[in-house]
């Protein structure tokens, strides 16, 4: 089976996202499916206002059907509602063609929080986005019914992972700092709510990893946190396992990856009681949810970081990507293809996660019918 991820977010953006959807393109292989992501990449771009390094692609539904036409999809995923999402819509719409969508972000507060914008219009918005999809995939029970009170219909939920691999306890510390640390990793933006993180009179070090259009201004005011800019890979997974506790201060975020980063590395998490941090650690004693950010830090550093490990090994990227392709693989199914060959285990894997139960799966054609 062959399926194109249409998405608007893409290196060098680095978010949950990106990360996500790479995850989910390379564990396709694994999976008895070639994945393809189509991303701004090759077109003109412009910087998103007050966002100059996430690039909108400046295409045509023309240039954008071509392409998608010579990777001849079975199916179509739209992760973001981008430029590159609106137009791979209109050409799946156009050519009555059936697709998923994702709801990775909560744009409507995040646009609130910026501009005098209703939170209403840009549900409304969404809503016209994400009505003609098949499925959309949202990564939590409190996310799904926030917008199933918005009106939004056919919600499939869909989890996330973590790469134990790389994120892991280890030995030696990269961050010679006074203890305790205390550490934020993200993106720098208002909405992340950063400023309450630097803001808490906590002792020891606040370290903070990531970059964005906030930075300049919370360096200027809190001169006394360490800001590290933006980090990857094993030095990224350093920091973690060299932090004592990990300060989530957004009000937003629908999941954040970040988080299973963190447990992944034996770190504790504080944070806000709100959706993400709720949903994510509910029951799990990972985490410290508070209304008083600083007494949630304080109480975290006594989390027994096995807590934190045990939480984390029940989230793996081959079971997110399981979920992901199973619902794929049942709205390609519902929409008239004809199995070319037999039942795979991989296949009943993907309808399992896709539909909690073990229906019979078949892999698909490479056209839709007629």
């Amino acid at each position: 089976m062959r399926v194109l991820v249409a998405t608007d977010a893409w290196r060098p953006q680095v978010n949950g996202v990106v990360r996500s959807l790479e995850q989910m393109i390379a564990a396709a292989p694994g999976l008895g499916i070639t994945a393809h992501a189509l991303t701004p990449e090759g077109f003109h771009q412009v910087g998103l206002p007050s966002y100059p390094d996430i690039r909108l692609a400046l295409a045509t539904r023309r240039t954008l059907a071509a392409r998608i036409a010579d990777f001849a999809p079975d199916h179509i995923h739209i992760a973001t509602e981008g430029p590159i999402g609106w137009l791979t819509r209109a050409v799946c719409l156009a050519q009555k063609r059936p697709f998923t969508t994702s709801y990775h972000t909560r744009f409507p507060q995040y646009i609130a929080a910026r501009w005098p914008i209703p939170e209403s219009w840009s549900y409304r918005l969404l809503r016209r986005f994400h009505g003609p999809a098949a499925a959309v995939m949202v990564s939590t029970g409190t996310v799904e019914e926030e917008l199933r009170q918005q009106g939004f219909e056919k919600l499939v939920r869909w989890g996330r992972g973590v790469d134990l691999s790389l994120f892991h306890p280890r030995p030696q510390s990269l961050l010679d700092l006074p203890r305790p640390i205390f550490l934020y990793v993200g993106r720098v933006a208002v909405e992340k709510n950063v400023e309450a993180f630097l803001s808490l009179k906590l002792p020891g070090s606040k370290v903070v990893v990531g970059d964005g259009p906030a930075r300049a201004d919370l360096e200027r005011a809190f001169p006394e946190a360490r800001f590290l800019g933006l980090k990857e890979g094993e030095e990224l997974a350093g920091i973690y396992a060299s932090s004592d506790v990990f300060v989530f201060p957004s009000l937003t975020d629908t999941f954040g990856i970040v988080l299973l980063e963190a447990a992944a590395s034996g770190l504790p998490v504080a944070a806000f009681p709100v959706q993400g941090p709720r949903d994510v650690f509910a029951g799990s004693g990972a985490a410290v949810l508070d209304e008083d950010l600083r007494s949630a830090a304080m109480r975290a550093l006594r989390v027994p970081r096995e807590a934190c490990l045990e939480f984390a090994a029940r989230h793996s990227w081959a079971a997110s990507a399981a979920q992901f392709y199973g619902h794929i693989r049942r709205v390609a199914r519902e929409a008239g293809y004809f199995p070319r060959e037999p039942e795979t285990p991989a296949a009943t894997t993907l309808t399992a996660f896709a539909s909690g139960r073990g229906v019979e799966g078949r892999v698909l054609p490479r056209r839709l019918p007629a």
